[in-house]
């Protein structure tokens, strides 16, 4: 009976044995470990989807790789800056461990809120973190906030209208006058343009109703192209307005893919998926390496993507392999796409 007794308690405390050896090991690697996160997109489009979509693959691969867990709190202001104000609100009362914003006006909200409290921010897909203010500069962004950004080599684009129309006298500047990410391209644009004696004109909206009032005057106008830099509501709008360009003859070039996935003839810019990945990734950085947001460079990302949607190119009455013998030169490479809502609806 004693030995029976001997056996039975010897095997519990083999078991609570290896159940603390393993506790121990859990414990070392830093499974187990639970980190929050905030994450507030500006407005429901198929770049900052995109952005968002790669956010969270990546972060559970790190999940996986590292042995720590991301409790994701996710929310869409939709551009309106109440519910923006408490989106942010509510990760602060959550006790979030970083919060990430996606586009300028997310990221400067954020700032705002974390003066105090000193909640770490990585902003995605800011096109001037300097000029908004946001960082001190690239390298030493100060305080509590980094991040990438999606800045557009204007001239480039600019480039691109002049290779597929030398003959181009007449181009249209459609965007937001409140987007922040329009400014710097814009004025940019303006300066390309007075350079080699092209007339421009500004065309704006707030709202996909004004864009599409917008788009029906530049028409009436008769400009050649449209220029459109990195802007979050041109990009809301842009699948109620492609046609009607493409139907009139006139091209839109503008500052991301996704504005072609969604019908524009041309989309030069980021890789928003590796974008997407690389905040991932310095998400990471602050909170399982330790470093320091305020002394965590901004990353950038090379602008040698030109985006030609084939489909909106056969309605201008263009033919893709000519263009893109012509945007060749210009770009590190030249890539196809058809019309879509997103790209996981590409087949």
């Amino acid at each position: 009976m004693k030995k029976t007794v001997y056996r039975v308690l010897s095997t519990v405390m083999m078991i609570a044995l290896v159940l603390s050896l393993g506790t121990a090991a859990f414990a070392a690697d830093g499974s187990g470990e639970v980190y929050r996160i905030g994450i507030c997109n500006y407005v429901d489009d198929a770049s900052l989807n995109q952005i968002v979509e790669n956010i969270e693959a990546r972060l559970a691969e790190i999940s996986e790789e590292k042995g720590v867990q991301f409790d994701i709190r996710y929310d869409n202001c939709n551009a309106d800056a109440n519910v923006m104000a408490q989106i942010i609100q509510n990760f602060i009362a959550d006790e979030v461990d970083l919060m990430v914003g996606v586009a300028t006006p997310v990221a400067m909200a954020m700032q705002g809120a974390t003066e105090e409290n000193a909640i770490p921010v990585v902003f995605a897909a800011v096109s001037d973190p300097i000029s908004t203010g946001l960082v001190a500069s690239m390298d030493e962004p100060g305080e509590n906030i980094t991040g990438t950004s999606d800045g557009l080599d204007t001239a480039a684009v600019m480039k691109l209208i002049f290779a597929a129309d030398p003959d181009a006298d007449s181009i249209a500047l459609l965007y937001d006058m409140g987007q922040d990410a329009s400014t710097t391209p814009i004025a940019e644009a303006k300066a390309f343009l007075d350079g080699k004696g092209i007339s421009y004109r500004d065309y704006n909206g707030t709202t996909v109703d004004e864009v599409m009032l917008a788009v029906d005057a530049l028409i009436a106008d008769g400009v050649d192209a449209v220029f459109t830099p990195t802007d979050n509501t041109i990009m809301t709008a842009e699948l109620s307005i492609y046609e009607q360009l493409a139907e009139a003859g006139i091209p839109h070039y503008t500052g991301a893919d996704s504005f072609a996935l969604n019908g524009a003839f041309v989309g030069y810019g980021v890789d928003y998926a590796k974008l997407g990945v690389v905040t991932a990734d310095m998400v990471a950085e602050i909170l399982l390496e330790g470093a320091h947001p305020g002394a965590t460079p901004v990353r950038t990302f090379d602008n040698g993507t030109a985006t030609v949607n084939t489909e909106t190119c056969e309605l201008l009455g263009l033919n893709y392999d000519e263009i893109a013998e012509a945007f060749a030169p210009l770009c590190t490479q030249v890539n196809p796409i058809t019309t879509a809502e997103s790209f996981g609806d590409l087949s």
